[in-house]
């Protein structure tokens, strides 16, 4: 009797020593379910996760009230788990965008396009000058464009490389000073320098240039981005946010440019003299962070970036390319393919990032409409019972994802375009309107002049989007999603000091009149001969209201 009281005695200190265990490592394990429950995300339902947890818990603590060492195991096998998912699945670090600055061009940069005849007398044929003329009056250029002094000189030989250093650096060198003072940043704090410039890469190279400029610290790591062409700055702006993704407390410099002194073409090929008439001098600098002490004064959130590359595609690869005409004069080629490649690459783009910013109502509508022209192109008997607005495409309403719209300068015809295409307002579309006709068309960094305009003559609230479309050579459209941390209305940027859009919206609106009254005569004539004549628009079309079409790039 006294040795089974005895035996009983002892299985109760067990089964209390074993409760107690289990008892001091329950907070340890509940600790280690809520961490896997909430999947180590701040944004995760913790009270979902610890009440789950609590479960899982207590189960497990039921299971192995006669083993301590069990509960050990499991508490360590958790532990385990969890440290794993942390080291395996990082929270993704925000990438503000600190402040920017755009370059303002000298006022003795400044082409009137009345003296695009004495620039091309003597070197230029009659009907190439009349060619480039009309270009420049029918594609929304205004008379403030900025062309650097070595092609104002009229001299060939004066447009080396030593011309083009000298451009790089009073269009960027001074707008990234500029930037540093502004937002109060020392270059020796800049960890990542990132430049593109797709025509002109020297050696050494334009970020190393920045860097020996700046004399910033041996520690800084730079990359330069070339021929990646008008598409390149939100490419550099996404490889700095990646950068920024995988180094904490880092700021990164991106300088975006397109040099026209090494770029200006003497041949007689038409396709390649447009470039000679569109591009104008830019530059624009960016500071990125993801600094906790620069979140509450930055200006941004990069939200999205997504880029579309047909570059395995022959026709979309070649429709912007650099080569050599039939007299060995280098330039940049223009296929005609370049609408419809373009065209292609935008709605791929939107399609991928659809899902991203637009509501469910839109992306609804959108899936059913892609449904029913399945199913009608299955059935075409279907189809013939079905309204010819359902065989349609549905094209989503972004309007209802973004406040404000900064579409690549490429040309007044690509402006109208996307206009249409997405059923834009006259003043959604102003941005770039105002940008091409008082800078021309800049390249990469015609983004940022939009967003300079933005700031500097509408301002933006806190939340508000803003959508920043650039497409180019290779054929690539890429989009950058930004979102408005705090209200702004930034009065600094002097590139627009003075602008009137009274005056830009009188001349537009006469330019489109015009080009109206000449589709109409067109018209009249093409009827009038029997429909003989609607083919022979060929390259003289190009002075009309289609006429910058093709220059996407």
């Amino acid at each position: 009797m006294a040795c089974a009281v005895a035996r009983h005695a002892r299985l109760d200190k067990t089964m209390h020593d074993t409760s107690s265990t289990a008892k001091w490592h329950y907070p340890a394990l509940c600790a280690t379910g809520v961490v896997l429950a909430a999947g180590v995300h701040p944004l995760a339902n913790l009270r979902t996760a610890v009440g789950h947890a609590e479960a899982v818990c207590s189960a497990v603590a039921h299971c192995v009230t006669a083993t301590p060492l069990l509960v050990i195991t499991a508490s360590a096998v958790l532990m385990s788990l969890a440290l794993l998912c942390y080291i395996l699945c990082p929270q993704r670090r925000h990438a503000y965008v600190l402040d920017f600055e755009v370059h303002q061009p000298h006022a003795s940069w400044r082409f009137a396009r009345s003296r695009i005849r004495d620039l091309c007398h003597g070197k230029f044929s009659e009907e190439d000058i009349a060619f480039q003329e009309r270009i420049a009056y029918r594609t929304g250029l205004s008379d403030e464009t900025a062309v650097c002094p070595a092609i104002q000189s009229g001299d060939e030989a004066n447009c080396g490389i030593e011309a083009a250093r000298f451009e790089y650096g009073a269009t960027c060198i001074t707008t990234i000073s500029k930037l540093f003072a502004k937002t109060g940043v020392s270059p020796h704090q800049v960890n990542f320098v990132i430049t593109n410039s797709s025509l002109f890469n020297p050696t050494p190279s334009l970020s190393a240039m920045i860097m020996n400029h700046f004399k910033m610290s041996g520690r800084t790591i730079n990359y330069s981005l070339g021929g990646m062409g008008c598409s390149a700055g939100v490419i550099a702006l996404d490889l700095a946010r990646e950068l920024l993704g995988q180094h904490p407390n880092s700021i990164a410099l991106v300088v975006s440019h397109e040099n026209i002194t090494n770029n200006y073409y003497s041949g007689s090929d038409k396709s390649m003299l447009i470039p000679n008439v569109l591009f104008r001098c830019n530059g624009s600098a960016v500071l990125l962070t993801n600094r906790s002490c620069h979140a509450a004064r930055a200006k941004y959130t990069i939200q999205h970036i997504v880029r579309t590359n047909l570059a395995s595609d022959d026709t979309a690869y070649n429709c912007v390319v650099q080569t050599e005409d039939a007299e060995r004069h280098v330039g940049v080629r223009l296929n005609k393919d370049l609408i419809k490649v373009g065209a292609r690459a935008l709605r791929d783009n939107m399609t991928a990032l659809g899902p991203k910013v637009l509501p469910y109502s839109e992306q609804a509508k959108y899936a059913a409409s892609l449904a029913v022209r399945k199913a009608a192109k299955l059935q075409p008997a279907l189809a013939k019972h079905l309204p010819a607005r359902w065989l349609q495409p549905y094209t989503p309403d972004f309007r209802k994802a973004f406040d404000y719209y900064c579409i690549h300068t490429g040309g007044r015809g690509i402006i109208d375009g996307l206009e249409k295409e997405m059923q834009l307002s006259r003043q959604q579309v102003e941005p770039s309107r105002a940008s091409l006709y008082r800078f021309g068309n800049t390249s990469s960094t015609s983004v940022w002049y939009e967003l300079a305009f933005i700031e500097s003559q509408c301002g933006l609230a806190a939340g508000q989007k803003v959508w920043q479309l650039a497409f180019g050579s290779g054929f690539k459209f890429n989009s950058a999603v930004l979102v408005a941390r705090r209200g702004i209305k930034d009065g600094s940027h002097a590139a627009w000091d003075g602008f009137d859009g009274e005056v830009m919206w009188k001349e537009l609106d006469e330019l489109e009149a015009a080009a109206a009254a000449g589709r109409a005569a067109k018209a009249a004539a093409a009827a009038a001969a029997g429909g003989g004549g609607a083919a022979g628009g060929g390259v003289a079309a190009a002075g009309g209201h289609g006429a910058d079409t093709p220059r996407t790039s």
